[in-house]
C-alpha cells in the first residue's frame, strides 16, 4: 500500500469536472487517508513525481493518460457503459440515442486499448434526467465504489464477450434533428443538457439557438432557449 509522508495510504482523485469537487471534499474528511485532486495533465505529473499513490481514480478526465503512467500506477477509470459493449467516445449520448433508459457504471483498470481493461465492478445507473443529473449521479455512484475499493482492494477481471465501439460524438451533431417524435426529441434535448457541452442547438440566418431544460407533457415539448449570434464561419 502506497503511503503519503503521514504514514496515511494515498490516493489520487483526477477529474476535470468542477460537480465531482463535492466528493472528493467528503472523501478527504473522512481522515484514513491522503487525497489530492488534480483537474489538469500537469497537476497529476507534478503529484506522481512527488508520490506514489495506491490508486489513482480518473472520474472524468478529456486527456489521453500516459503509458508512463498507467504502467506504473494503478489507474482506475469509471466508464457509463457495461463493457465491453460501448466502449469509446460520448457513451452517455450514445446510449440515449440507441434508446437505453439503464447502463451500468464500470470501473475498470486502464490499459493502453480505450475502456478495454478488466473490470474491478459494475453498478446499476439510471439514465433519466438531464445530462448534467446523470453526471452528477454517477459521480455519487463512483465515489461509492472508490470506497469500496479502498477497502476491499478486489483484483479486476479481464472483460468478456464482444465488444461494441462508440464513436465520440462531434458538436455539429448537437444540432437538433428535423424529424422524429417529442420522446426522441426530448431525450436529444436532455442528452446534451451538462456544463461545458454542447448543447442541442438550431441556427437561423445569423442567429444560434440552444435548448436546455426540456420538459415533455403529452404532445408538447417546453424547453429554455438561449440566442446569441453566429460566429463568421468563412
Amino acid at each position: 500500500m502506497a503511503e503519503h509522508e503521514t504514514g496515511k495510504a494515498t490516493y489520487v482523485f483526477a477529474s476535470c469536472k468542477a460537480w465531482h469537487r463535492p466528493y472528493f471534499d467528503a472523501l478527504s474528511k473522512e481522515g484514513h487517508a491522503q487525497w489530492i485532486w488534480v483537474s489538469q495533465p500537469s497537476e497529476l505529473v507534478g503529484t506522481l513525481e512527488r508520490t506514489s499513490p495506491r490508486y489513482i481514480f480518473f472520474l472524468h478526465w478529456n486527456w489521453l493518460v500516459p503509458k508512463s503512467i498507467w504502467e506504473r500506477h494503478e489507474c482506475v477509470c469509471f466508464h457509463m457503459t457495461d463493457v465491453p459493449y460501448g466502449r469509446g467516445g460520448s457513451p452517455l449520448q450514445n446510449l440515449i440515442v440507441a434508446g437505453h433508459s439503464q447502463t451500468k457504471l464500470t470501473a475498470l483498470r486502464m490499459v493502453e486499448e480505450m475502456d478495454a481493461g478488466p473490470v474491478y465492478t459494475k453498478k446499476d445507473l439510471d439514465l433519466s434526467g438531464t445530462a448534467q443529473e446523470i453526471y452528477v449521479r454517477a459521480g455519487a455512484l463512483s465515489t461509492e465504489i472508490i470506497r469500496w475499493m479502498v477497502s476491499v482492494e478486489p483484483e479486476p477481471v479481464p472483460q468478456s464477450g464482444e465488444p461494441v465501439t462508440f464513436r465520440r460524438r462531434t458538436p455539429e451533431q448537437s444540432r437538433l434533428p428535423e424529424s422524429g417524435d417529442m420522446a426522441r426529441l426530448y431525450d436529444f434535448i436532455r442528452m446534451l443538457d451538462a456544463d461545458g457541452y454542447p448543447h442541442a442547438f438550431l441556427d437561423y440566418g445569423d442567429f444560434r439557438l440552444e435548448f436546455r431544460k426540456a420538459q415533455q407533457d403529452d404532445m408538447e415539448l417546453s424547453a429554455q432557449v438561449k440566442i446569441y449570434k453566429r460566429k463568421n464561419e468563412a
